[in-house]
């Protein structure tokens, strides 16, 4: 399970799959490669400096409450509270956080049989509107996967795709 990350770190940090980090370091960014039909959410308090970034794979962890337990930020509905909790914890108030989302991309499933990607958005979507945080970006959808990159002195979020265009949220 990820650490919070503070003023210590190098100036990368590389959230994995499944995996989350908070920072309030301004001087470094977390980045986060292969999302494909997971999500990235990315938050940022612009006044305390504060950010986290989180690679989730799957909507709802009632599928093994067991995985869920030995790691939370394999799920929307356990990690997404977990990556508060933690900018909370670094100085970060809820009513000041910009929330960005990316991913959810259709990579695999070319029949939208499973709709992962799609429905990792709807996971974290009414997860956030249900605890009044307003998603301020957006990067869904597609048929290839990207990265995503928060700049920790000024929350500034890019998905680079695979063609190498940029897009900032």
């Amino acid at each position: 399970m990820a650490e919070i990350e503070e003023r210590n770190f190098s100036t990368q940090v590389i959230v994995d799959l499944a995996d989350m980090k908070a920072s309030n370091n301004p001087s470094g960014r977390m980045i986060t490669y292969g999302l494909g039909s997971c999500l990235a959410v990315a938050i940022y308090d612009p006044e305390v400096r504060v950010g986290g970034l989180l690679h989730f794979m799957l909507p709802d962890s009632s599928i093994s409450q067991q995985k869920a337990l030995l790691n939370p930020f394999l799920f929307a509905d356990t990690g997404i509270p977990f990556l508060f909790r933690r900018v909370y914890k670094l100085g970060a108030v809820k009513e000041r956080i910009l929330c960005k989302l990316a991913g959810a991309a259709n990579v695999l499933d070319p029949d939208n049989f499973f709709n992962i990607g799609m429905r990792n958005h709807l996971a974290a979507t009414t997860i956030l509107s249900k605890n009044g945080v307003q998603v301020h970006g957006e990067y869904i959808g597609g048929q290839s996967g990207m990265t995503l990159a928060m700049h920790n002195a000024t929350g500034r979020v890019v998905v680079t795709l695979p063609s190498g265009d940029e897009i900032e949220l």
